[in-house]
Parts: C-alpha cells; sequence; structure tokens
C-alpha cells in the first residue's frame, strides 16, 4: 500500500512540473510575471512540507512509544502501559 502512495505522489508531482513546463513553453511571457514570487511559492511549500514531515514524526513516535494509550487508574506506573 505504502509504494502505491509513493507512486501516485510522484506522478502528481511529475504532472505539476508538466504542466508547467508546457506553460513556460507556450505562454513565454506569462511565466516571467510569476519569477519574482517564484522563490518565495517555493519556500512555502518546503516550509509546508517539512512542517507536515516533522507533524506526522510526532505523531508516529508517540504512538510507537504508547503515549497514545488511553489511561487507566487501576494499572500501576501512573495507570500507563509500558
Amino acid at each position: 500500500m505504502r509504494s502505491h502512495v509513493t507512486l501516485i505522489v510522484t506522478y502528481a508531482g511529475l504532472a505539476v512540473l508538466g504542466a508547467c513546463l508546457v506553460w513556460l513553453l507556450v505562454a513565454g511571457d506569462a511565466f516571467e510575471n510569476l519569477g519574482p514570487v517564484l522563490p518565495w511559492m517555493v519556500a512555502g511549500a518546503l516550509a509546508v512540507a517539512a512542517l507536515t514531515g516533522g507533524l506526522m514524526w510526532l505523531a508516529f513516535f508517540s504512538s510507537r512509544r504508547g503515549y497514545d494509550e488511553p489511561y487507566d487508574v487501576n494499572r500501576p506506573n501512573d495507570g500507563r502501559r509500558r
């Protein structure tokens, strides 16, 4: 299942890249107007990707360590399963 998601994301990224290249070749002048904001768009996309990756890492880390387990007052060690 994981490889399917990877392939879908890869093909979607290649499709967006291809669409941008076609736009550059066909429109020509329209891409020049995007030039001043393009570095900010790339930086924003990288920041969102880094934030998403970091938050997903935290979610899986807490799940593996057992921090997501329900609290049980009848168990030793403050009710956590370890």
